[in-house]
């Protein structure tokens, strides 16, 4: 064979467009957001002698409502504008920025904090403190406010004084896409006429997310909302459906956090306990009970082994004591058997003449007397 000769190569082209590769978008450096001294802080107006950090709010003061003094937040967070790497992303660090999360951080690239949505499926080294680090606490405030409760997985965001224009499903319609920016939404359910929406999220992190990002911000008609945490939900459907989703997810977490290996040992062990064999993808291997060689193949004895010996290591079935008769009336099973032998007797050996019948006492049912245990005086 020369070294001219051509050989030529048929490439076969799928019919259809050609599938390219996903092309993976990479995270910017992140901006700022502000630059120091834009945003202004305002104080609280004094209403009282003491200022309760707890409530950030003054004591001892009037009972005016805390949220008609409130102002519309001067800042807001834009996901996908505001997202970006930061120091974080090389150190290690696995909370989110609580000024990102408010639209108001001056860093950008050099934050400490993480400038992305808190990611739903790892979990935070500890599940005593929020996505932004903040310490929780064993109840919620009052005013369920604050960071919330290490008690109590809660995912619903309470949405107050929401100024609705139209119908409910009008009204739902903007919340979802005021709130859907900060993570999946499960669903979200509206109050006509009440000015209340109530947003659950499929993870508990987005919820704390959005729960900071929301804050004092308006939807389409220039309000300030009151975003709160909600109390659980009374619905006795909701509460069965939480209860199982958390068996699943403490389910997810043991199975992805044990060792293979150490499953398929049990598995093997168990299936020794039991005399069955087991094969290497870790499955019992189940024999149809109907199969002729299959009580020799769980005995360990391959075809054409010694019949003695099997019968040796096989066991005689012993004979189990079968319980007797329940009795289910006033005369007892062995008495209603004995009756209906001498019945049969009576039956074969014709009719016996009346003198020579002695026909039993009749059982008593009224009490027991000397008769009633088979007595030989009439009396």
């Amino acid at each position: 064979m020369s070294s001219n000769t051509e050989t030529e190569v048929e490439v076969v082209v799928p019919a259809g467009p050609i599938a390219l590769a996903p092309r993976i978008k990479k995270l910017k450096p992140a901006r700022k957001q502000v630059n120091a001294g834009d945003v202004v802080k305002t104080e609280a107006p004094q209403t009282g002698k003491e200022y309760n950090i707890w409530y950030n709010k003054w004591a001892g003061g009037d009972r005016e409502d805390s949220y008609s003094n409130k102002v519309k937040s001067q800042t807001r967070c834009n996901i996908k504008r505001d997202s970006g790497l930061t120091r974080a992303n090389t150190t290690g660090m696995k909370y989110c920025c609580l000024f990102f999360a408010r639209g108001c951080c001056p860093y950008g690239w050099e934050c400490e904090y993480n400038h992305t949505l808190p990611d739903a499926v790892n979990n935070l080294p500890d599940t005593s403190k929020d996505c932004f680090a903040r310490d929780k606490f064993s109840d919620y405030r009052d005013d369920m406010g604050g960071v919330g409760s290490f008690n109590r997985q809660n995912r619903t965001l309470y949405v107050g004084r929401i100024k609705e224009t139209g119908n409910g499903q009008e009204t739902e319609e903007v919340v979802t896409r005021h709130f859907k920016e900060f993570g999946d939404i499960e669903r979200i359910r509206v109050l006509q006429y009440r000015s209340v929406a109530f947003v659950t999220y499929v993870s508990e992190m987005h919820a704390q997310f959005a729960k900071e990002a929301m804050a004092c911000q308006s939807l389409d008609n220039d309000e300030i909302l009151n975003v709160r945490w909600a109390t659980e939900d009374p619905n006795p459907v909701q509460k069965v459906a939480e209860k199982r989703r958390l068996e699943d997810m403490g389910k997810e977490a043991i199975q992805a956090r044990m060792d293979p290996r150490i499953v398929d040992a049990m598995r093997s062990v168990r299936a020794l306990e039991d005399g069955e064999a087991y094969d290497e993808d870790g499955m019992e291997d189940v024999e149809d009970s109907t199969q002729p060689n299959a009580k020799r193949r769980r005995l360990g004895i391959e075809d054409g082994g010694d019949q003695d010996e099997v019968d040796e290591r096989s066991p005689s079935p012993v004979p189990q004591p079968q319980e007797p008769p329940k009795p289910t009336g006033l005369l007892s099973a062995d008495t209603l058997e004995g009756l209906k032998y001498f019945a049969e007797i009576r039956k074969k050996n014709g009719a016996v003449p009346v003198q020579q019948q002695r026909a039993p006492p009749p059982p008593s049912t009224t009490g027991l007397g000397v008769g009633d245990y088979g007595s030989d005086e009439e009396d």
